[in-house]
C-alpha cells in the first residue's frame, strides 16, 4: 500500500503534467481553428462528432456542450458508423473526428467514406501527420508530449487536451452566436442551474400567503396574522403600498422592552422602508439582496403595489441556494 505522501505526490504530478500540456495547446491554435469555427457557424447542417475508445467518450461530452450552447450536434461512434450509422450524416453536416493517434483502423475505414459523400472533416488529433491529419480538411491540434500514465499508455493527458479543444470550439461558437444567459436558460430549464436563469420572484411569491396589516392594527392581530400566514413576517400597507414590515424578530425585541403591549399598534414596532423587490426580478436577485442585508424574507411589489413575500426557505426549496 502506498503511503499518504506518495499518493499526494503522484496526484500533484498528474495535475501539473496535464496543466502544462493544456497550457501548451494555446500555442497550437492557428488559422485552421478559426476556419473550422467559421465553417461550423456558417453551416446549414449539424455537427457530427465521432471517435472510438476514450475519444468517443470525449466526443459525447463535446456534443453535449455544443447542443447546450446553440450548436446542434450528434454523436456517432466510429465503429458503429461503418456498420450502418453513417446514415446519421446528412448532406450539409460537418464531421468532427477525434483520435489522438489519427491512425486507428476504424478511422482509416471511416474517413474515405465521409469524404466520398463530400462532407467536410475537422480532425481533433495529436498527430497532424497521421492518416486522419492528412485527410481532414481542418486540423485542431491536440498534441501532448506524453500521457500522465507512468507507462505513457492510458489516455489521460491526451483526452484532457481533446476536451479542452472541444470547449474552446464551443465557446468560440457561443460567442459568434451572441448566445446569452436567456438562451442558455431555454436549453437548461431543469435543475438548479435552469431555475437561476428563468425562475422569477413572482413565480414563488404567487403561491405563498400574502400577510398584511395596517398601521393601526393591534399587536395581537399582528401576531395572529404572522402566525396564520406562517412566513415569519407581515407587510404593513396603506392603500396597497408597502409602508413597513414586522418580523418575528421585531415582536421578540418588543417583548424585551415592554410588559404591556395592549395599547401598541403595528406602526409602533414596524421597520419603515423595508427591502423589497419587483415581482419580475429573477429569484436569484432576491437571494443576493437577502444575503447582502442578512435578512430571511423580502417583500414583493409590482408597480408599487404590494403582492407578497419570498422567504429564504422558498429559495432553498427551489434549489436556488
Amino acid at each position: 500500500m502506498s503511503s499518504k505522501n506518495s499518493i499526494i505526490k503522484i496526484a500533484k504530478q498528474t495535475i501539473e503534467m496535464e496543466s502544462k500540456a493544456i497550457s501548451n495547446l494555446s500555442n497550437l491554435v492557428n488559422d485552421d481553428f478559426s476556419d473550422a469555427v467559421n465553417l461550423i457557424y456558417n453551416s446549414k447542417g449539424r455537427v457530427i462528432i465521432t471517435g472510438i475508445g476514450k475519444s468517443a467518450i470525449i466526443a459525447n461530452k463535446i456534443v453535449a456542450t455544443l447542443n447546450s450552447t446553440g450548436t446542434p450536434s450528434v454523436f456517432m461512434h466510429a465503429a458503429e458508423a461503418i456498420h450502418g450509422d453513417l446514415g446519421l450524416i446528412l448532406k450539409d453536416d460537418i464531421v468532427v473526428c477525434i483520435s489522438n493517434s489519427g491512425n486507428t483502423p476504424e478511422i482509416k475505414v471511416l474517413i474515405p467514406l465521409i469524404k466520398r459523400a463530400n462532407n467536410k472533416i475537422i480532425a481533433i488529433t495529436g498527430n497532424s501527420k497521421s492518416f486522419l491529419g492528412e485527410e481532414a480538411h481542418f486540423i485542431l491540434n491536440s498534441y501532448v508530449e506524453k500521457e500522465a500514465c507512468p507507462n505513457n499508455l492510458a489516455p489521460t493527458t491526451s483526452t484532457t487536451a481533446q476536451l479542452v479543444i472541444g470547449d474552446a470550439l464551443a465557446v468560440c461558437l457561443l460567442d459568434l452566436r451572441g448566445f446569452s444567459s436567456n438562451d442558455f436558460a431555454k436549453y437548461h430549464p431543469g435543475g438548479a442551474l435552469g431555475k437561476k436563469l428563468y425562475l422569477r420572484v413572482k413565480d414563488i411569491s404567487s403561491v405563498n400567503e400574502k400577510p398584511n396589516v395596517s398601521l393601526d392594527t393591534s399587536i395581537k392581530e399582528v401576531i395572529i396574522e404572522i402566525t396564520k400566514k406562517r412566513l415569519g413576517v407581515t407587510a404593513v400597507i396603506e392603500d396597497q403600498k408597502i409602508i413597513g414590515i414586522i418580523t418575528d424578530g421585531d415582536l421578540r425585541r418588543m417583548l424585551t422592552k415592554v410588559d404591556d403591549f395592549s395599547k401598541l399598534s403595528a406602526k409602533d414596532i414596524m421597520s419603515a422602508n423595508p427591502k423589497r423587490i419587483e415581482g419580475n426580478s429573477m429569484a436569484v436577485d432576491a437571494l443576493e439582496i437577502m444575503e447582502a442585508h442578512d435578512i430571511s424574507q423580502i417583500l414583493v411589489e409590482e408597480n408599487g403595489t404590494y403582492t407578497g413575500v419570498v422567504h429564504l426557505h422558498d429559495l432553498i426549496k427551489e434549489g436556488i441556494i
